[in-house]
């Protein structure tokens, strides 16, 4: 769930009950669940053009790799150190899976600024961080999402608009707060493909506002037929057009854009 970008309904959602890191009972467990799971998920990622890394928030390797990470953690509170250094470790393993020895990641502002050419995407919850990776030569943006806390019906209308809720409550109360979660996750998955980095690789490019988005209501995301995924766009452009993989993943789900346009790549299993 968490992310270095400026997803307004991010931090909203998290106000009103939606429960990140914190709010998961035994979330040592959960973690190490999801991060088992996460490794049947390379094949598809990597037919996707996408290298994924991955790194638990306990792992001795997450420390500063510079002096830009170095500087960015040093007044955070412990819990907050420990996953922007996980998340780090995980962007530098995405990157080496398609080529790239990475140090340093630093910020602009609140994004992540990758090497010139590669665009990349991290995500982290419950003591676990995730990323994703493009190299150059595969066009796309990247963006990913993790998701592994409750998600309470009453947050929907931080996420969605009313022409999305018919099919969410279509599922009736069993199956509406997993669907609630899932597209979430894609679109909190798809805010970062479309904004979440400052490296201008075609993984984010400048702030919300030039976008004219600015909360995920903004974005406009309709179920994919085989219940694998969404396609999400901007409200108001119908150029860009993301295509998010969502997959259960331990007690939650994970979203990966897999595409912009075009034919599905087949995830393997649907988020519910």
């Amino acid at each position: 769930m968490a992310s270095e970008t400026d997803a307004a309904a991010y931090d909203t959602a998290e106000a009103h009950g939606v429960a990140g890191a914190g709010g998961v009972a035994g979330a040592g467990g959960v973690a190490a669940d999801a991060r088992a799971e996460l490794e049947r998920l390379r094949a598809p990622l990597a037919a996707a053009g996408l290298g994924l890394g991955v790194a638990l928030a306990s792992d001795p390797a997450a420390r500063p790799a510079g002096p830009a990470e170095a500087a960015a953690a040093a007044g955070m509170i412990p819990d907050r150190r420990r996953e922007f250094l996980a998340g780090r470790l995980a962007a530098r393993r995405a990157l080496r899976s398609v080529g790239l020895t990475c140090g340093d990641v630093p910020r602009a502002g609140r994004r992540p600024v990758f090497p010139p050419g590669y665009a990349a995407s991290i995500t982290h919850d419950a003591g676990l961080a995730v990323a994703v990776a493009r190299p150059p030569g595969h066009t796309g943006p990247a963006g990913c999402d993790l998701e592994l806390g409750r998600f309470p019906l009453e947050a929907a209308r931080l996420v969605l608009r009313e022409d999305e809720e018919a099919w969410l409550h279509d599922a009736g109360p069993a199956l509406a707060p997993a669907r609630l979660r899932a597209v979430f996750s894609a679109k909190e998955a798809a805010w970062k493909a479309l904004y979440g980095a400052a490296d201008g690789a075609g993984s984010g490019s400048g702030d919300a506002a030039e976008g004219g988005a600015r909360t995920l209501r903004d974005l406009y995301a309709v179920p994919e037929p085989d219940g694998g995924g969404f396609r999400v766009r901007r409200r108001g452009d119908d150029g860009v057009d993301l295509r998010v993989c969502v997959c259960p993943v331990a007690a939650g789900v994970f979203s990966w854009v897999r595409l912009v346009g075009g034919a599905a790549v087949d995830s393997g299993a649907g988020y519910v």
